[in-house]
């Protein structure tokens, strides 16, 4: 009796319950109301509405560390990848300093193909909170060795080479270590251009690294630089294309990692231009992965605390909502942050209430919108650590 019944749980939960072919967790700073509202208004005015809030399913998550009641991105990247809430400053390990399982090694285990995006430092804690363990994030040459040693995806791409490049060649690295070198000797296809992204052959599994900047990508407003730079919507369009080839599906994340590192230096319509790109990624993601597909977009930290003052009109929008408002203040102020808010031409700073040398983290929760096979598991008010449960879930 026990075999026929545990024959026919195998059965109803391979062959009844259907998974997701593609499973898609993007994750960024600041995906919260605040920002949210400030980027649909800078975007097209009041009656705009952005590809994530057209998400069936919405859900507010608190975002606490495991010691402090406000997050920093490693220990809110390690609660999201791996469920557990951990002390700040902790990636990808307990605050024991014990590894924990993240979703890119359960994605490997059920067989599927993984890919990580970022537009920041493919060393920063939104992408290495899915292959290091460490209590220093800051760490840069040494996470980048532990991709070395242990590579737990299929595709990766961002910026960062200079953590991979020693120093005799241009390169941070002072070990005298070519991890460039290393990569290609075990198999991978290392890239360093949107053209060689592009025009990396779809008919095969990808092995792939795009390193694309010495540090974090170009900001959508450094056009000489990004020009020659995938942006986040082009590298999730080709990682869908060239991770859909396993048959078992694939798990795709992405961090939408320059709107933190925007936010961090007060440069508020930067940001919403960060978040504006995040939003358009969404939307390739949504075009490109199919009906079934399981696709979340959750908040990581809160950083800065942006507010948008004043009365703009209804439909004002772009430069018409930042700047100096009707009543002649700033439109964008934080509550910290290196801020001058002076009007010279350089700047692009707001001010702040708290002078800081980077903004500092706000108590604030997070949005977690998703759409696709299993996402009406999230809803209501819930935790950040539910979305490894989710994501786990549809694997």
């Amino acid at each position: 009796m026990l075999v026929f019944v545990g024959g026919g749980l195998l059965y109803y939960v391979n062959w009844v319950v259907q998974k997701p072919f593609a499973v898609i967790l993007f994750v960024a700073d600041n995906v919260n109301v605040s920002t949210l509202t400030a980027a649909r208004m800078y975007g097209g005015g009041a009656d705009s509405r952005l590809s994530i809030e057209r998400f069936p399913v919405l859900s507010l998550l608190t975002s606490h560390a495991g010691d402090f009641a406000v997050s920093d991105p490693a220990s809110s990247s390690t609660a999201i990848g791996s469920g557990r809430k951990v002390n700040n400053r902790n990636l990808g390990q307990d605050s024991s300093g014990a590894p924990l399982v993240n979703l890119a090694d359960v994605a490997r285990e059920r067989g599927r193909a993984v890919g990580v995006v970022t537009n920041a430092s493919v060393t920063d804690a939104g992408a290495a909170a899915y292959y290091a363990k460490t209590s220093d994030p800051h760490d840069s040459a040494g996470i980048a060795l532990q991709l070395i040693k242990s590579p737990a995806f299929d595709l990766l791409l961002g910026g960062g080479s200079s953590d991979f490049i020693p120093e005799h060649k241009g390169g941070g690295r002072s070990d005298g270590r070519d991890l460039t070198l290393e990569l290609r000797q075990s198999g991978f296809d290392v890239v360093r251009t949107k053209a060689e992204l592009l025009n990396t052959p779809q008919w095969r599994a990808p092995k792939l690294i795009g390193l694309f900047a010495e540090g974090n990508l170009a900001f959508a407003d450094e056009i000489s630089r990004s020009a020659v730079q995938p942006s986040l919507a082009e590298m999730v369009g080709q990682a869908i294309q060239l991770l859909q080839f396993n048959r078992k599906g694939y798990l795709l994340i992405v961090d939408a990692g320059l709107i933190g590192k925007a936010g961090s230096q007060n440069e508020g319509e930067r940001m919403l231009r960060e978040f504006l790109q995040l939003d358009n990624a969404v939307a390739t993601a949504l075009a490109y992965a199919g009906k079934n597909s399981l696709i979340v977009v959750a908040g990581r930290s809160s950083i800065g605390g942006l507010r948008l003052n004043g009365y703009p009109f209804r439909n004002d929008k772009g430069v018409a909502v930042v700047g100096v408002n009707a009543q002649g203040l700033p439109s964008l102020t934080w509550s910290s942050g290196p801020g001058s808010g002076s009007e010279g031409e350089e700047s692009l700073t707001e001010p702040a209430a708290v002078a800081s040398p980077v903004a500092l983290g706000v108590a604030e929760d997070a949005l977690a919108v998703a759409v696709g096979p299993g996402s009406e598991k999230l809803n209501g008010f819930s935790d950040n650590t539910e979305i490894f449960k989710l994501i786990s879930t549809g694997l």
